[in-house]
């Protein structure tokens, strides 16, 4: 299905959704409209089946206790319904339909019925049923056919994408919160596996596939879909992921379960503090974590699993508490698999983990473990304006255990903010669209080995540096030399430099009477030396372009030209 047929079909559930407008708050037309869209999706998938379900259900129901095993093998999900209405069934009784509706959800299978009790529909059905709006939505929703066959998974996936976006924006909250725009996914799967494509093709590969934030599972559904269309038909990819969100859940795992995938591969919750999948490891993994979104929420299970170090996941540092971003990369990246073959990772994030909190800070230790492990392959910073509900810049993050050769102790970094493309109508605020062909350019850049305008190379440790504390002196009470507090200053020294030789070189010359602090408290708490460690990386201040200012003469020759406008105007007048 192209970009047109499933932008009719959300324009057409978008119309449904006006049926709501004089009855229902605009924040609560999601309520509504989602889960119906995946209750006529199920609809649509077991249309074929369901008689064949219900003649077992029939024949079985006195003699067999549990009949789950028969009547998914009948309804060739894993899944299914013994209730004999459908969407187009329960139109046959419009007085009893919203009572009807119910005992038709009642009658999925466990599995399913779990994931629709995510939506807490129940209280929609009230609210329809008082309204008298049940029958008029329920038969709109009957004439749309959603069926696999008609709409795949991928295309259900913008559907829902799209269907979110709208409904946030037009109740004014974040558009695009649950998701990622469907270029910079298919950006991301390319540098995922772009340098895999020999090991993705042998026959019979399995591999895996983790998403920590998963939302309604785009971006697991756009990886498999890449490797099977476009590498290998034949390959084995099994998606995990976990989100905490029960809507983007229950569309996920329901979406996942009309595929025959193995939907309990999803989990419920906060990656952050329940992690449902602890301790297993992936081959590859991508996310798009929430920016800025503070942890408060999961603090005390964070820090006591801090605690235990390299036992859990957040042992090298924990970020400032309103953000984050890094609690996922180092979920992400404690689930890497040391053997066979290691694992690659893909995660894009808003600029604050390249550079945000000082040397000793919980993020700066979490970039110097990173770096010195020598795991950061690449990262490239995309233009503005992409995402739905930021137009701040963003930045793809590759990691990976198994760097070519040719990769090891050094960091690409690869400053892609002016390939983009300008949309004819924006959305939120994504105003920019990066094409195909843009794509494909940035993947060959973190491919070649070669630099240029837009990409740089450097060793592991340029990005690391000693901060040094510089005290100056004052005398007290007593006649006694003591730092002056308020002459005292900081400077970093690169990493690799003498401290001595830089202080001599950059600080004596204008503070003679200087030294370099020994207090314990300024230094590193690792290597014990003077001066803490910090890791930090600066995109603007690697690919700054020094633009020389207009020579004096110019500047003052506009002047004069101006004046001269301004008094023919006042002379005029």
């Amino acid at each position: 299905m192209n970009q047109a047929n499933h932008q009719q079909i959300v324009n057409f559930i978008w119309s449904i959704a006006n049926l709501l407008r004089d009855d229902f708050k605009r924040a609560k037309y999601p309520d509504v409209i989602l889960p119906l869209t995946v209750l006529r999706r199920l609809d649509c998938a077991l249309e074929r089946t369901k008689p064949d379900v219900l003649n077992k259900y029939e024949q079985y129901k006195r003699r067999l206790d549990d009949m789950d095993g028969i009547l998914k093998q009948t309804s060739k999900y894993s899944f299914y319904n013994t209730s004999p209405y459908d969407f187009k069934k329960l139109l046959d009784d419009p007085k009893n339909i919203g009572k009807n509706l119910r005992l038709y959800i009642n009658a999925y299978s466990p599995n399913m019925r779990e994931i629709i009790d995510k939506f807490k529909f129940n209280t929609q059905i009230d609210a329809l049923e008082e309204a008298n709006l049940t029958y008029q939505v329920i038969g709109q929703f009957g004439t749309i056919d959603l069926h696999p066959d008609k709409v795949s998974n991928l295309a259900m996936g913008y559907v829902f994408e799209e269907l979110i976006r709208k409904f946030n924006e037009a109740s004014n909250e974040n558009p695009g919160e649950h998701f990622t725009p469907r270029e910079i996914i298919r950006l991301m799967v390319n540098l995922l596996f772009a340098p895999d494509l020999d090991i993705l093709k042998k026959q019979r590969i399995i591999k895996t596939i983790y998403d920590p934030a998963c939302g309604s599972g785009g971006m697991l559904t756009e990886a498999k879909e890449w490797i099977l269309e476009s590498v290998n038909e034949s390959a084995q990819i099994e998606m995990f992921g976990q989100e905490v969100n029960p809507e983007t859940f229950a569309i996920a795992k329901s979406d996942l379960l009309i595929k025959g995938e193995n939907a309990d591969n999803i989990k419920y919750g906060s990656t952050l503090s329940h992690d449902q999948l602890f301790g297993e490891k992936y081959d590859y993994m991508l996310s798009n974590p929430p920016y800025g979104k503070e942890w408060k929420k999961d603090q005390k299970e964070i820090e006591k699993e801090a605690e235990a170090g390299d036992q859990g996941r957040f042992g090298a540092g924990l970020p400032r508490i309103s953000d984050g971003q890094l609690l996922f990369l180092q979920t992400m990246l404690a689930k890497m698999k040391q053997k066979n073959g290691g694992s690659r990772i893909a995660i894009v994030m808003n600029g604050s983990p390249l550079f945000t909190g000082d040397a000793g800070s919980g993020e700066s230790e979490i970039r110097r473990w990173i770096i010195k492990e020598d795991w950061l392959e690449t990262i490239i910073a995309l233009p503005n304006q992409l995402f739905y509900n930021t137009g701040i810049h963003t930045y793809i993050w590759i990691i990976t255990n198994r760097k070519k050769d040719h990769h090891k102790g050094k960091v690409k970094l690869i400053n892609a903010v002016g390939l983009y493309e300008k949309m004819r109508k924006s959305l939120g605020n994504k105003r920019n669209v990066i094409s195909d062909e843009q794509i494909k350019k940035i993947t060959e850049l973190t491919l070649d080995g070669e630099k240029s305008k837009i990409v740089k190379v450097f060793p592991n440790e340029f990005f690391g540096y000693r901060k040094i504390t510089i005290e100056r002196p004052k005398t007290d009470g007593k006649g006694k030399i003591i730092p002056d507090v308020d002459l005292r200053d900081y400077e970093n020294v690169p990493l690799g430099e003498d401290i001595n030789e830089y202080f001599t070189r950059e600080v004596l010359p204008h503070v003679p009477d200087a030294w370099i602090s020994k207090d314990k408290k300024y230094c590193d708490h690792k290597d014990k030396k003077i001066g803490k460690v910090g890791y930090e990386i600066s995109f603007t201040r690697y690919f700054y372009i020094y633009k020389p200012l207009r020579p004096l003469d110019e500047i003052s020759g506009e002047i004069k030209k101006l004046e001269n406008e301004i008094a023919g105007m006042l002379t005029d007048l």
